[in-house]
């Protein structure tokens, strides 16, 4: 593959990080829409600042969707299992800083650290003529060793063979979901999807999947014999069993993970809604079990119950019920409504959406005006400019839907139109996290597990 268009946020500030200082910079002098096949230049970089991704053992989280929870999910169980635990996540919602997590609570990474980072890695970015995400790959991978991290959970960015992320040899790797997305560089069929999925399957690296379509299945699986890496599947090694999603408000979902190393079973709740965050966090277990440490029972327990992922099915009670999700293809977008289904979301149901225009936004527009009261199409104000949606051509493919152009309206008449049900905010990450911004303006309550 050659130099195309990357999908990726614009740089975002943290609370108490310069306007224009050395992350903004390094960020912005890389235009968002570079994407450079190849693991060259970032390997170029950390060479230069000591390899230091070599410093911790690392556990790759690849995948469709999913793989924000999984790697959260995962990093809290090796939290708990007495490990200094980091993070590398993308994209960021709000503010930059929430790519990169660190010990010892996994929290965003404090500006002062970032800055550092970032007026180490600018030269040699510039040098080696890299991309907005390799530049960012190495800032986070460099921010994690210098915060001594024994274990990092590392999300992959787009595919997995030739992500930036993909320089690591880690302790074990996991591929979480395989759909259609990103199909200008990945492929327009589930196995060559997978194709790329699998190359964070390494030599005798654990591998652990999670519940995957037969033909990309099926690639996973060759890709696995080929390099000796064992496999772990769930739905094999694995099995979730006695799924309760709590209804809403409430944001919990309880469940029975089943092994081989837990015959017995072990009975679980994550404050996460959703029958597919069960899945998330069944999968996180048998990643850990596949390559270890080991985590006892109630470790297990009290790491999963902490967890709090914001912007995925986060209940926010205002004026109303509101459920935001990042939701961005079609797959996600099916899990949403079966998600809202489950938590017996009350009615009226309306969707505020906003999706990308490179994206298969006509599915996922028709998939929610099937199933949900309503549909208002609006605009993300954070969101790049050149892959807005044209709201003119929305109109005229999906009649049946409203299009309101400016957030807080579209936002007031989602609300007028559900009355005392549900708001379901989705669509792109900028969408949900401008959304979160004008739902902060006011006091609001933010439902919790007692």
């Amino acid at each position: 593959m050659t130099e195309a268009r990357r999908p990726d946020d614009a740089p975002s500030p943290a609370p108490g990080q310069p306007e224009d200082g050395a992350v903004v910079r390094l960020l912005r002098d890389r235009p968002s829409t570079g994407i450079k096949w190849g693991l060259d230049r970032t390997r170029s970089m950390l060479e230069a600042l000591g390899d230091p991704h070599e410093s911790f053992d690392a556990y790759h989280v690849g995948g469709t969707n999913g793989k924000g929870s999984v790697s959260l999910l995962t990093g809290a169980l090796l939290s708990a299992a007495g490990l200094r635990t980091g993070l590398y996540l993308s994209p960021h919602m709000i503010h930059f800083a929430e790519r990169v997590r660190v010990p010892p609570d996994r929290r965003p990474a404090p500006p002062e650290l970032l800055e550092e980072c970032a007026r180490r890695v600018a030269p040699l970015a510039d040098r080696a003529g890299a991309s907005r995400f390799e530049a960012i790959t190495a800032l986070g991978l460099l921010a994690l060793a210098e915060t001594g991290v024994e274990a990092a959970c590392v999300e992959v960015g787009l595919g997995g063979r030739l992500d930036a992320t993909n320089v690591l040899t880690p302790r074990a790797a996991a591929v979480v979901t395989v759909a259609l997305d990103h199909a200008d560089f990945l492929g327009e069929t589930l196995a060559e999807v997978a194709r790329e999925k699998a190359g964070i399957v390494k030599p005798d690296v654990p591998a652990a999947t999670g519940r995957l379509p037969p033909e990309a299945a099926r690639v996973i699986a060759d890709r696995a014999r080929e390099v000796g890496a064992a496999l772990h599947r769930l739905g094999r090694e694995a099995t979730v069993e006695e799924v309760e999603v709590a209804p809403a408000p409430r944001s919990e979902t309880r469940f029975r993970y089943v092994s081989d190393r837990r015959p017995g079973g072990l009975d679980l709740a994550v404050p996460l809604p959703g029958s597919h965050q069960a899945d998330n966090a069944a999968l996180s277990l048998l990643l850990l079990e596949a390559a270890g440490p080991e985590i006892g029972d109630e470790e297990a327990r009290r790491a999963l119950a902490e967890v709090r992922h914001p912007g995925r099915l986060q209940v926010v009670r205002k004026q109303g019920l509101w459920l935001l999700d990042v939701a961005h293809n079609p797959a996600a977008v099916q899990a949403v409504l079966r998600a809202v289904e489950e938590m017996r979301a009350p009615r009226p149901r309306v969707a505020v959406v906003s999706v990308l225009r490179d994206k298969a936004w006509r599915e996922i527009v028709a998939r929610l005006a099937a199933e949900m009261d309503g549909v208002v199409c609006t605009r993300a104000p954070s969101a790049d400019p050149a892959r807005r949606w044209s709201l003119e051509e929305v109109e005229g493919a999906a009649p049946a839907v409203e299009c309101v152009p400016e957030l807080d309206a579209a936002l007031r008449r989602g609300r007028e139109l559900a009355g005392d049900g549900t708001v379901v905010v989705t669509g792109t990450t900028a969408l949900v996290g401008d959304a979160l911004r004008r739902l902060d303006d006011e006091p609001k309550t933010e439902e919790r597990n007692p």
